[in-house]
C-alpha cells in the first residue's frame, strides 16, 4: 500500500477496531465510514487486511454465531444476523454447524423457564425452528 496519509489513518482505525473484536468486511467498512474514512480508502484497507489474514469472515462468523447462541438465539436468528452482516451462505452454514445442536439449546431454556406457552413463544421469537420449539416444550421433565 502506498504511503497515503488517509490510508494510513484508515489502517490505524481498522487495527484499533479489530483489536477489540472481529468484524465482517461489511461491518469494518461501515465502522471506517463512521470514523470519516472515505469509501475508497475503507475498501482498500479492508482488502489489505483480508489478504494479510487479519480480517477473516469465517472467524467472524464462528465467533458471532457462538455469541448469539450463548445469548439464547436459535439457528434461524443466527443465520439472519450473519446474512445481515453480509456473509456468504457457506461461511454461515459452517458457523452454525459448529454450534451445540439447536434442540439442546432450546431444551436448556425450557428447563430453566419451564414448559409453557410463554416459553414456546420466547423460543419462536428467538429464531428456534418450529419443530424444535414443539419438541422442547412437549418433553416430559
Amino acid at each position: 500500500m502506498e504511503a497515503h496519509p488517509a490510508r494510513a489513518e484508515a489502517l490505524a482505525v481498522a487495527m484499533r477496531a479489530l483489536a477489540r473484536r472481529e468484524y465482517s468486511r461489511r461491518g469494518l467498512r461501515e465502522r471506517l465510514g463512521r470514523a470519516g474514512i472515505s469509501a475508497e480508502d475503507a475498501r482498500a484497507v479492508v482488502e489489505e487486511l483480508r489478504e494479510r489474514g487479519l480480517l477473516d469472515e469465517g472467524r467472524f462468523a464462528d465467533e458471532r454465531a457462538r455469541v448469539l447462541a450463548e445469548r439464547g438465539r436459535g439457528d434461524g436468528a443466527i443465520r439472519f444476523e450473519l446474512e445481515r452482516e453480509g456473509l456468504e451462505a457457506e461461511a454461515i452454514e459452517a458457523a452454525v454447524g459448529e454450534l451445540e445442536p439447536e434442540r439442546e439449546r432450546a431444551e436448556r431454556l425450557v428447563l430453566h423457564r419451564g414448559a409453557s406457552p410463554a416459553t414456546a413463544r420466547l423460543l419462536a421469537s428467538r429464531g428456534f425452528d418450529e419443530d424444535v420449539v414443539t419438541g422442547a416444550v412437549a418433553r416430559e421433565p
